[in-house]
């Protein structure tokens, strides 16, 4: 049985405590994503603007799209330095977009960084998810600190 696309429950982006610290904290910002470009694949649009927030925060320049056609034509349109996509989306899934990135050349974005921020948190879904192309595999509720450090180490490896 295959629930990808299906959506039976809501459930919450980020940890309790941590959305706390990010609402006590809008005015501050911490800038170390500045200059990274961040596509966020997510067909919720709370958890969209919730991430783009967060992200943005960060010093992050983050574009978001709503579903797995929209990150593909993103892809055209600009690079970005890491992709950050949902799982479970309506359409395609997040399965299906990674194995398209993944075909492509790395001069149309083949090898860009990829995290699946999903509901699906099991061991069988992280392994399906990196054996599909991820780089990493994150379960919902995320902590931000948790998301952040993720993104960091894709980012900067070479530094």
């Amino acid at each position: 049985m295959d629930v990808i696309g299906a959506n039976p429950v809501a459930v919450e982006l980020f940890t309790e405590q941590p959305c706390l610290q990010v609402e006590s904290s809008e005015g501050s910002t911490d800038a170390k994503l500045k200059n990274v470009r961040i596509l966020v694949v997510e067909d919720d649009l709370d958890t969209q603007e919730l991430l783009k927030t967060v992200l943005q925060q960060h010093g992050a320049q983050v574009g978001t799209v709503e579903s797995a056609a929209g990150a593909l034509a993103e892809l055209k349109r600009a690079k970005p330095d890491i992709i950050l996509s949902d799982i479970a989306m309506a359409g395609e899934n997040g399965y299906e977009l990674i194995r398209k990135i993944r075909s492509l050349s790395p001069a149309a974005g083949g090898h860009i960084p990829a995290i699946a921020l999903t509901a699906y948190a099991g061991a069988v879904d992280r392994r399906r998810a990196l054996l599909a192309g991820f780089q990493t595999h994150l379960a919902k509720p995320v902590e931000p600190d948790d998301l952040l450090a993720v993104i960091l180490s894709l980012t900067f490896q070479g530094e």
